[in-house]
């Protein structure tokens, strides 16, 4: 369960997310958890691990205890690539002020410290460091991920574990603010091209939000309200194609519709 806390820390990135697991203690159940990992085990020890500058996506450490030093926070903030993440969980010990300050004193930004897992009883504590972005602008942020997915790709030219489609949910809120008979509903971004209509899919969460705002901006789409995440089997099984990580100047030139899509189908949202 301290596992799966951990999991839901982890960054945003491109199809196939870079992760160390320290000391191979988290491996198998973040593996069982998602697809769109790939992790290398690395020594406890900082000085033992590869000599890699802004390489990787995250760093994990399940239970690690006295070896989460300086020496070790600062090893892992060299290793992060900008917005990388550190993500720490332990049965032992509790959220305290130290954790923040050590943080702090190694160069990590968006610093969380928290109890590990709150239900059935506060067990443990995690800690996110996060890598701080060379640019103040999101979107450009958000690109240096994209970028890492080729364009104009086919399903049949994919092997990451997901796809992403840009949605329009009606009504426009939450599962719980729903009133009696209402019903979600997900109508997705479909383009069409030579009389074929596919749908607009993309191999990442960084890839969908780096077109759809342009996009919109540009009024190329319209009413788009979320991002569904779908498993690459559901997708094999829609009636449609996917046209995956289209550009802007291809959506140019291309009728856009919209396409019911059930909502059931999706994975739970990234982060």
């Amino acid at each position: 369960m301290l596992i799966e806390a951990m999991a839901k820390h982890l960054p945003p990135s491109s199809s196939a997310l870079q992760l160390w697991d320290v000391d191979g203690r988290a491996s198998d159940v973040l593996s069982d958890l998602r697809g769109d990992l790939h992790i290398t085990t690395v020594a406890l020890q900082p000085d033992q691990w590869p000599e890699d500058v802004n390489a990787v996506d995250g760093i994990v450490a399940y239970d690690c205890g006295s070896a989460i030093d300086p020496v070790f926070l600062k090893a892992a903030l060299n290793a992060l690539r900008p917005g990388g993440r550190f993500i720490a969980v332990s049965h032992d010990g509790e959220p305290d002020k130290r954790y923040v300050r050590q943080l702090e004193a190694a160069g990590h930004t968006r610093i969380l410290v928290e109890t590990a897992l709150e239900q059935p009883l506060p067990v443990g504590v995690l800690l996110r460091g996060e890598k701080p972005h060379t640019t103040q602008s999101t979107f450009a942020r958000i690109k240096v991920a994209a970028d890492a997915d080729a364009d104009n790709l086919t399903l049949a030219q994919f092997d990451g574990p997901y796809v992403y489609l840009l949605v329009k949910q009606s009504p426009n809120k939450p599962v719980w603010a729903l009133q009696a008979g209402e019903q979600i509903e997900w109508h997705a971004v479909t383009a069409t091209d030579n009389d074929v209509n596919a749908l607009v899919g993309f191999t990442s969460l960084p890839k969908a939000v780096s077109l759809m705002q342009p996009a919109v901006m540009q009024n190329i789409i319209a009413d788009v309200n979320k991002v569904g995440k779908f498993s690459r089997q559901t997708a094999l099984s829609w009636d449609l194609p996917v046209r995956l990580n289209p550009t802007l100047d291809a959506l140019r030139s291309q009728q856009i519709l919209m396409t019911p899509i059930d909502p059931s189908t999706a994975e739970a949202p990234d982060e």
